[in-house]
Protein backbone atom coordinates (compact mmCIF):
# COMPACT_ATOMS: atom_id res chain seq x y z
CA UNK A 1 0.00 0.00 0.00
CA UNK A 2 0.91 3.40 -1.28
CA UNK A 3 2.14 5.83 1.67
CA UNK A 4 -0.66 8.71 2.76
CA UNK A 5 0.20 11.90 0.57
CA UNK A 6 0.12 14.93 2.42
CA UNK A 7 -2.56 16.44 1.03
CA UNK A 8 -5.71 17.51 1.96
CA UNK A 9 -9.07 15.05 1.16
CA UNK A 10 -10.47 14.61 -0.97
CA UNK A 11 -7.88 14.90 -3.90
CA UNK A 12 -7.51 13.72 -7.49
CA UNK A 13 -4.34 12.22 -7.26
CA UNK A 14 -2.71 10.71 -10.91
CA UNK A 15 0.15 8.32 -10.74
CA UNK A 16 2.53 9.76 -13.37
CA UNK A 17 4.46 6.44 -13.75
CA UNK A 18 1.29 4.59 -14.79
CA UNK A 19 0.00 7.36 -16.74
CA UNK A 20 2.92 6.78 -18.76
CA UNK A 21 2.27 3.31 -19.03
CA UNK A 22 -0.65 3.96 -20.37
CA UNK A 23 0.22 6.69 -22.83
CA UNK A 24 2.83 4.51 -24.50
CA UNK A 25 0.76 1.44 -24.59
CA UNK A 26 -1.99 2.68 -26.42
CA UNK A 27 0.61 4.43 -28.89
CA UNK A 28 2.24 1.43 -29.43
CA UNK A 29 -1.15 -0.81 -29.81
CA UNK A 30 -2.06 1.82 -32.74
CA UNK A 31 1.25 1.82 -34.21
CA UNK A 32 1.59 -1.67 -34.93
CA UNK A 33 -1.30 -2.21 -36.53
CA UNK A 34 -0.79 1.00 -38.85
CA UNK A 35 -2.87 3.30 -37.32
CA UNK A 36 -3.11 7.07 -36.30
CA UNK A 37 -3.78 7.51 -32.54
CA UNK A 38 -6.08 10.84 -31.60
CA UNK A 39 -7.16 10.38 -28.15
CA UNK A 40 -10.08 12.01 -26.56
CA UNK A 41 -9.03 15.11 -24.56
CA UNK A 42 -12.33 15.06 -22.67
CA UNK A 43 -11.40 12.53 -20.52
CA UNK A 44 -8.82 14.25 -18.75
CA UNK A 45 -9.19 17.91 -20.20
CA UNK A 46 -5.48 18.50 -19.21
CA UNK A 47 -2.67 20.21 -21.35
CA UNK A 48 0.27 18.07 -19.79
CA UNK A 49 -1.47 15.29 -20.55
CA UNK A 50 -2.26 16.06 -24.25
CA UNK A 51 1.46 17.07 -24.90
CA UNK A 52 2.63 13.35 -23.49
CA UNK A 53 0.20 11.73 -25.96
CA UNK A 54 1.73 13.53 -28.88
CA UNK A 55 5.23 12.97 -27.81
CA UNK A 56 4.04 9.72 -27.76
CA UNK A 57 2.84 9.59 -31.71
CA UNK A 58 -0.65 10.60 -31.61
CA UNK A 59 -1.65 12.57 -34.70
CA UNK A 60 -4.10 15.12 -32.84
CA UNK A 61 -6.62 15.25 -30.14
CA UNK A 62 -10.22 14.27 -29.94
CA UNK A 63 -12.39 16.95 -28.01
CA UNK A 64 -15.98 17.18 -27.51
CA UNK A 65 -16.61 20.65 -27.76
CA UNK A 66 -15.52 24.11 -29.54
CA UNK A 67 -14.53 25.51 -26.11
CA UNK A 68 -12.32 22.56 -25.27
CA UNK A 69 -10.54 22.42 -28.95
CA UNK A 70 -9.74 26.43 -27.65
CA UNK A 71 -8.10 25.52 -24.48
CA UNK A 72 -5.98 22.54 -26.37
CA UNK A 73 -5.15 25.62 -28.97
CA UNK A 74 -4.16 28.07 -26.40
CA UNK A 75 -1.81 25.52 -25.08
CA UNK A 76 0.03 24.95 -28.41
CA UNK A 77 -2.01 21.39 -30.12
CA UNK A 78 -1.78 21.78 -33.90
CA UNK A 79 -4.38 18.99 -34.74
CA UNK A 80 -8.26 18.74 -33.13
CA UNK A 81 -11.10 16.94 -34.06
CA UNK A 82 -14.24 18.41 -32.74
CA UNK A 83 -16.56 14.44 -32.68
CA UNK A 84 -19.67 15.25 -32.50
CA UNK A 85 -22.61 17.03 -34.76
CA UNK A 86 -22.57 20.66 -34.15
CA UNK A 87 -25.28 23.08 -35.13
CA UNK A 88 -23.35 26.19 -35.95
CA UNK A 89 -24.51 29.26 -34.63
CA UNK A 90 -23.32 32.99 -35.61
CA UNK A 91 -21.03 33.05 -32.91
CA UNK A 92 -20.34 29.57 -32.84
CA UNK A 93 -18.90 29.88 -36.79
CA UNK A 94 -16.47 32.88 -36.01
CA UNK A 95 -15.36 31.19 -33.25
CA UNK A 96 -14.93 28.17 -35.55
CA UNK A 97 -13.21 30.22 -38.23
CA UNK A 98 -10.75 31.58 -35.61
CA UNK A 99 -9.60 28.06 -34.80
CA UNK A 100 -8.88 26.98 -38.22
CA UNK A 101 -6.71 30.06 -38.34
CA UNK A 102 -5.00 28.69 -35.10
CA UNK A 103 -4.60 24.54 -36.45
CA UNK A 104 -5.86 21.83 -38.28
CA UNK A 105 -9.41 21.63 -37.53
CA UNK A 106 -12.43 18.87 -38.28
CA UNK A 107 -16.07 19.21 -37.03
CA UNK A 108 -18.66 16.19 -37.14
CA UNK A 109 -22.04 16.44 -39.39
CA UNK A 110 -24.99 13.63 -39.15
CA UNK A 111 -27.68 15.42 -41.12
CA UNK A 112 -28.15 17.37 -44.46
CA UNK A 113 -29.78 20.37 -42.49
CA UNK A 114 -26.64 20.55 -40.29
CA UNK A 115 -24.27 20.88 -43.11
CA UNK A 116 -26.53 23.47 -44.64
CA UNK A 117 -26.75 25.30 -41.50
CA UNK A 118 -22.80 24.95 -40.84
CA UNK A 119 -22.17 26.50 -44.10
CA UNK A 120 -24.55 28.93 -43.87
CA UNK A 121 -22.95 29.92 -41.14
CA UNK A 122 -19.36 29.98 -41.93
CA UNK A 123 -19.87 32.00 -44.87
CA UNK A 124 -17.16 32.28 -47.34
CA UNK A 125 -15.35 30.61 -44.74
CA UNK A 126 -16.76 27.37 -45.30
CA UNK A 127 -13.95 25.61 -46.92
CA UNK A 128 -11.06 25.97 -43.95
CA UNK A 129 -13.52 23.39 -41.48
CA UNK A 130 -13.27 19.79 -42.72
CA UNK A 131 -16.14 17.39 -41.79
CA UNK A 132 -16.47 14.11 -41.09
CA UNK A 133 -20.22 12.10 -41.40
CA UNK A 134 -21.47 10.13 -37.94
CA UNK A 135 -21.59 6.92 -38.66
CA UNK A 136 -23.78 4.92 -36.32
CA UNK A 137 -22.42 1.73 -35.99
CA UNK A 138 -24.39 0.23 -33.28
CA UNK A 139 -24.46 3.03 -30.20
CA UNK A 140 -27.41 4.80 -31.36
CA UNK A 141 -27.09 8.46 -29.55
CA UNK A 142 -25.96 10.38 -32.87
CA UNK A 143 -24.86 9.45 -36.41
CA UNK A 144 -26.50 8.21 -39.86
CA UNK A 145 -27.00 4.74 -40.71
CA UNK A 146 -24.22 3.55 -43.03
CA UNK A 147 -26.08 4.02 -46.28
CA UNK A 148 -27.46 7.52 -45.35
CA UNK A 149 -23.67 8.48 -45.24
CA UNK A 150 -23.19 9.55 -48.80
CA UNK A 151 -26.22 12.23 -48.57
CA UNK A 152 -24.80 13.64 -45.76
CA UNK A 153 -21.59 13.87 -47.34
CA UNK A 154 -22.85 15.02 -50.82
CA UNK A 155 -24.80 17.99 -49.43
CA UNK A 156 -21.78 18.94 -47.96
CA UNK A 157 -19.28 18.85 -50.78
CA UNK A 158 -22.67 21.09 -52.27
CA UNK A 159 -22.63 23.43 -49.82
CA UNK A 160 -18.73 23.78 -49.84
CA UNK A 161 -17.62 22.19 -47.23
CA UNK A 162 -14.71 19.74 -47.11
CA UNK A 163 -15.44 16.65 -46.64
CA UNK A 164 -12.32 14.81 -45.12
CA UNK A 165 -13.21 11.20 -43.42
CA UNK A 166 -16.23 8.91 -41.53
CA UNK A 167 -16.32 8.52 -37.71
CA UNK A 168 -17.81 6.88 -35.39
CA UNK A 169 -18.43 5.62 -31.68
CA UNK A 170 -19.28 2.21 -30.89
CA UNK A 171 -20.12 3.47 -27.09
CA UNK A 172 -22.42 -0.06 -26.81
CA UNK A 173 -18.60 -1.94 -26.61
CA UNK A 174 -19.58 -0.26 -22.39
CA UNK A 175 -20.70 -3.52 -21.16
CA UNK A 176 -20.04 -7.30 -20.39
CA UNK A 177 -18.97 -9.28 -23.58
CA UNK A 178 -19.93 -6.84 -25.96
CA UNK A 179 -16.78 -5.00 -26.45
CA UNK A 180 -15.51 -7.82 -29.50
CA UNK A 181 -19.12 -7.43 -31.21
CA UNK A 182 -18.78 -3.63 -31.15
CA UNK A 183 -15.71 -3.75 -33.20
CA UNK A 184 -17.25 -5.65 -35.93
CA UNK A 185 -20.36 -3.76 -35.90
CA UNK A 186 -17.72 -0.89 -35.98
CA UNK A 187 -15.88 -2.47 -39.09
CA UNK A 188 -18.87 -3.00 -41.15
CA UNK A 189 -20.69 0.11 -40.73
CA UNK A 190 -17.41 2.49 -41.17
CA UNK A 191 -16.93 -0.28 -44.58
CA UNK A 192 -20.21 0.38 -46.22
CA UNK A 193 -20.04 3.83 -45.96
CA UNK A 194 -16.50 4.19 -46.90
CA UNK A 195 -17.31 2.35 -50.03
CA UNK A 196 -20.56 4.19 -50.75
CA UNK A 197 -18.07 8.06 -50.27
CA UNK A 198 -15.68 6.49 -52.84
CA UNK A 199 -18.06 5.50 -55.16
CA UNK A 200 -19.11 8.77 -55.27
CA UNK A 201 -15.65 10.30 -55.81
CA UNK A 202 -14.69 10.65 -52.24
CA UNK A 203 -11.09 10.05 -51.71
CA UNK A 204 -7.96 10.01 -49.01
CA UNK A 205 -10.88 9.59 -46.33
CA UNK A 206 -10.24 9.44 -42.72
CA UNK A 207 -12.12 6.82 -41.57
CA UNK A 208 -11.97 7.27 -37.20
CA UNK A 209 -13.59 4.96 -34.44
CA UNK A 210 -12.41 3.16 -31.39
CA UNK A 211 -13.50 3.17 -27.79
CA UNK A 212 -11.20 2.29 -25.08
CA UNK A 213 -12.92 -1.70 -24.67
CA UNK A 214 -12.89 -1.87 -28.11
CA UNK A 215 -9.59 -0.06 -29.23
CA UNK A 216 -7.18 -2.63 -28.80
CA UNK A 217 -9.04 -5.39 -30.66
CA UNK A 218 -8.54 -6.87 -34.16
CA UNK A 219 -6.33 -5.63 -37.24
CA UNK A 220 -6.77 -1.95 -38.64
CA UNK A 221 -9.45 -3.17 -41.46
CA UNK A 222 -10.92 -0.28 -42.57
CA UNK A 223 -10.06 2.12 -39.33
CA UNK A 224 -7.61 4.42 -40.50
CA UNK A 225 -7.64 6.36 -36.41
CA UNK A 226 -8.63 5.11 -33.39
CA UNK A 227 -9.77 8.01 -30.65
CA UNK A 228 -9.78 5.89 -26.90
CA UNK A 229 -10.06 8.34 -24.13
CA UNK A 230 -10.60 6.70 -21.02
CA UNK A 231 -7.00 4.09 -21.28
CA UNK A 232 -5.00 6.84 -20.05
CA UNK A 233 -6.64 6.62 -16.07
CA UNK A 234 -8.47 3.73 -16.40
CA UNK A 235 -11.07 3.66 -14.02
CA UNK A 236 -13.65 1.16 -12.25
CA UNK A 237 -16.12 0.43 -15.23
CA UNK A 238 -12.74 -0.28 -17.11
CA UNK A 239 -11.15 -2.59 -14.53
CA UNK A 240 -14.99 -4.51 -13.89
CA UNK A 241 -15.17 -5.19 -17.46
CA UNK A 242 -11.26 -6.64 -17.60
CA UNK A 243 -10.35 -4.27 -20.03
CA UNK A 244 -7.35 -2.77 -17.56
CA UNK A 245 -6.09 -4.34 -14.07
CA UNK A 246 -5.28 -2.32 -10.61
CA UNK A 247 -2.32 -1.95 -11.91
CA UNK A 248 -3.30 0.26 -14.93
CA UNK A 249 -5.19 2.53 -12.62
CA UNK A 250 -3.91 6.06 -12.97
CA UNK A 251 -6.48 8.06 -11.23
CA UNK A 252 -7.77 7.99 -7.83
CA UNK A 253 -9.24 9.84 -5.23
CA UNK A 254 -7.22 10.02 -2.04
CA UNK A 255 -9.82 10.21 1.02
CA UNK A 256 -9.86 9.48 4.72
CA UNK A 257 -12.29 7.33 6.30
CA UNK A 258 -13.96 9.60 8.83
CA UNK A 259 -16.86 7.05 10.33
CA UNK A 260 -17.13 3.13 10.64
CA UNK A 261 -18.96 0.74 12.21
CA UNK A 262 -19.19 -3.08 12.63
CA UNK A 263 -21.83 -4.96 11.68
CA UNK A 264 -24.71 -6.81 13.69
CA UNK A 265 -27.14 -9.57 13.34
CA UNK A 266 -25.67 -10.87 9.90
CA UNK A 267 -24.82 -7.19 8.85
CA UNK A 268 -21.74 -6.61 6.89
CA UNK A 269 -18.86 -4.14 8.48
CA UNK A 270 -19.36 -0.97 6.72
CA UNK A 271 -16.69 2.28 6.92
CA UNK A 272 -17.10 5.43 5.23
CA UNK A 273 -14.80 8.09 3.33
CA UNK A 274 -15.19 11.82 2.37
CA UNK A 275 -14.96 11.05 -1.53
CA UNK A 276 -18.80 11.53 -2.48
CA UNK A 277 -20.47 12.21 -5.65
CA UNK A 278 -19.15 15.68 -5.83
CA UNK A 279 -16.29 14.24 -6.20
CA UNK A 280 -16.09 10.54 -8.00
CA UNK A 281 -19.09 11.32 -10.18
CA UNK A 282 -22.78 9.50 -9.64
CA UNK A 283 -22.55 7.06 -12.69
CA UNK A 284 -23.14 3.87 -12.23
CA UNK A 285 -23.81 1.46 -15.40
CA UNK A 286 -26.35 -1.31 -14.75
CA UNK A 287 -23.98 -4.14 -14.28
CA UNK A 288 -21.82 -2.39 -11.69
CA UNK A 289 -21.23 -3.93 -8.52
CA UNK A 290 -20.98 -0.80 -6.58
CA UNK A 291 -20.09 3.01 -6.73
CA UNK A 292 -16.82 3.14 -7.56
CA UNK A 293 -13.84 0.40 -5.91
CA UNK A 294 -10.90 1.01 -3.61
CA UNK A 295 -7.24 0.40 -5.14
CA UNK A 296 -5.68 -1.24 -2.17
CA UNK A 297 -8.64 -3.26 -2.08
CA UNK A 298 -10.47 -5.30 -4.69
CA UNK A 299 -13.37 -6.87 -2.79
CA UNK A 300 -14.53 -3.74 -1.12
CA UNK A 301 -17.61 -2.25 -2.68
CA UNK A 302 -18.68 1.26 -2.59
CA UNK A 303 -22.48 0.16 -1.39
CA UNK A 304 -23.97 3.71 -1.09
CA UNK A 305 -22.43 7.39 -2.20
CA UNK A 306 -23.78 10.88 -1.01
CA UNK A 307 -22.47 14.29 -1.91
CA UNK A 308 -19.81 14.02 0.36
CA UNK A 309 -19.34 10.64 1.31
CA UNK A 310 -18.93 6.98 0.18
CA UNK A 311 -20.61 3.80 2.13
CA UNK A 312 -17.54 1.29 1.83
CA UNK A 313 -18.63 -2.42 2.57
CA UNK A 314 -16.25 -5.35 3.79
CA UNK A 315 -16.04 -9.04 3.15
CA UNK A 316 -16.60 -10.98 5.81
CA UNK A 317 -13.27 -11.43 8.23
CA UNK A 318 -11.74 -8.46 6.79
CA UNK A 319 -10.58 -5.77 9.44
CA UNK A 320 -12.35 -1.93 9.56
CA UNK A 321 -9.69 0.43 8.70
CA UNK A 322 -8.38 3.02 11.30
CA UNK A 323 -10.62 6.04 11.78
CA UNK A 324 -8.37 8.85 10.01
CA UNK A 325 -6.60 6.46 7.62
CA UNK A 326 -6.46 7.31 4.11
CA UNK A 327 -7.57 5.08 0.80
CA UNK A 328 -7.94 5.81 -2.50
CA UNK A 329 -10.86 5.83 -4.52
CA UNK A 330 -11.65 4.77 -8.45
CA UNK A 331 -14.59 5.64 -9.39
CA UNK A 332 -16.77 4.49 -12.32
CA UNK A 333 -16.38 7.04 -14.72
CA UNK A 334 -13.31 8.82 -14.69
CA UNK A 335 -14.35 11.90 -17.12
CA UNK A 336 -17.10 12.87 -14.42
CA UNK A 337 -14.51 13.11 -11.33
CA UNK A 338 -11.61 15.24 -13.63
CA UNK A 339 -14.41 17.48 -14.50
CA UNK A 340 -15.76 18.02 -11.17
CA UNK A 341 -11.78 19.61 -9.86
CA UNK A 342 -9.89 22.78 -10.93
CA UNK A 343 -6.60 20.86 -10.33
CA UNK A 344 -4.69 17.64 -9.46
CA UNK A 345 -2.05 16.67 -8.15
CA UNK A 346 0.94 14.18 -9.82
CA UNK A 347 2.37 11.77 -8.03
CA UNK A 348 5.39 9.54 -8.71
CA UNK A 349 6.74 6.82 -6.37
CA UNK A 350 4.70 8.04 -4.10
CA UNK A 351 6.43 11.65 -3.68
CA UNK A 352 4.08 14.83 -5.08
CA UNK A 353 5.87 15.60 -8.09
CA UNK A 354 3.57 18.99 -9.17
CA UNK A 355 -0.26 20.08 -9.78
CA UNK A 356 -1.77 20.20 -12.75
CA UNK A 357 -4.75 22.46 -13.97
CA UNK A 358 -7.74 21.06 -15.76
CA UNK A 359 -7.98 24.09 -17.82
CA UNK A 360 -10.62 22.42 -20.13
CA UNK A 361 -13.09 21.63 -17.18
CA UNK A 362 -16.58 23.44 -17.71
CA UNK A 363 -15.81 24.65 -21.11
CA UNK A 364 -19.46 22.48 -22.49
CA UNK A 365 -19.92 24.46 -25.68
Amino acid sequence: MPPPLDVPTPTVVIDAAVLERNIASMAQSARVRGLQLRPHAKTHKIPEIARLQLEAGAAGLTVATIGEAEVFADAGIGDVFIAYPLWVDGPAALRLLALAQRLRLAVGVDSVEGVRQLSRSLGSGAGRVAVRVEVDSGHHRSGVLPHQAVTVALAARSAGLRVTGLFTFPGHSYGPDLAAQAAVDEQEALAEAAADLRDAGFSSLEISGGSTPSARLGPAGVLTELRPGVYVFGDAQQRELGHCGPEDIALSVESTVVSRRTGTDGAPDRFVVDAGSKVLGSDRAAWATGHGRLLENPDARIVALSEHHATVELPAGQPLPALGSRLRVVPNHVCLTINLVDSVYVVRNGVVEGLWSVAARGRNS
